[in-house]
């Protein structure tokens, strides 16, 4: 994983806000908007898909897991609650428009989105040792627990520090493992219509779905990046 921006070298904090302030200004490209809308219509349809599970009908939960379900729904519910809390809202996170003229909303749903990742990370943890497909598929789904409590955690512990572009690296990487409920699913639908076994597309999406998300998230990261030392290159070129 690449190291973020040394917080020495960085720019004041309100710098930082005054460059992320006078960004957000700036229109966002056509291809960034449709990206950000089909991540949103995902994310927040698999979110409503979840959410059956609040229903605690055994009938819906998943076939092969249902007695393990049943016997721990606490653990279970806080998995799924934080996950699609989490889920839904992380898009607005990245709105914009939304961090520069509406600042609390913004601090809001970023709390609300903390804890809720803080309680999908846990939740997942504690499902593991009576996972489907162990050790294999479980041992995947705790690597992917403890990659996005240590991502949010970062995320908290540069904003606390005044650190805004740190911060909204490691937004990006913490909700690219939310995005792992959706491309995960994906990854099932698709390789569960071949003639690849279900346990196996099971246990290899258990591994690869959510390291496909952090490379997509470190290229985005990359690209903002280019983009801020670009941005901070016009006044010195114009001077």
């Amino acid at each position: 994983m690449t190291t973020p921006v040394p917080t020495s070298s960085s720019p004041s904090a309100p710098a930082e806000a005054n460059r992320a302030g006078r960004s957000a200004g700036k229109k966002t490209p056509r291809r960034s908007r449709i990206g950000w809308l089909c991540v949103t219509f995902l994310a927040t349809m698999t979110a409503a898909i979840a959410a059956r599970y609040f229903t605690l009908d055994p009938k819906l939960f998943l076939a092969q897991q249902r007695a393990v379900y049943v016997a721990n729904l606490v653990p279970l519910l806080f998995h799924v609650g934080g996950g699609l809390l989490a889920l839904a809202l992380g898009p607005w996170q990245f709105v914009p428009r939304i961090r520069a003229r509406h600042p609390a909303v913004h601090r809001v749903i970023g709390r609300i989105y903390l804890l809720s990742a803080l309680a999908a990370g846990i939740g997942g943890l504690l499902l593991v040792p009576k996972g489907l497909y162990w050790p294999v598929a479980p041992l995947g789904f705790a690597g992917l627990a403890i990659v996005l409590l240590h991502a949010s955690g970062m995320a908290f512990a540069t904003i606390r520090r005044r650190a805004i572009i740190e911060h909204q690296i490691w937004m990006i990487r913490s909700y690219s493992l939310i995005f792992a409920a959706v491309t995960f699913r994906l990854w099932l639908a698709v390789f569960s219509s071949t003639a690849l076994p279900f346990d196996r597309a099971y246990m290899s999406g258990a591994w690869l779905s959510w390291p496909i998300n952090l490379l997509v998230a470190q290229w985005l990261i990359i690209r903002i990046r280019s983009r801020r030392r670009a941005y901070r290159s016009v006044p010195e070129s114009g001077s």
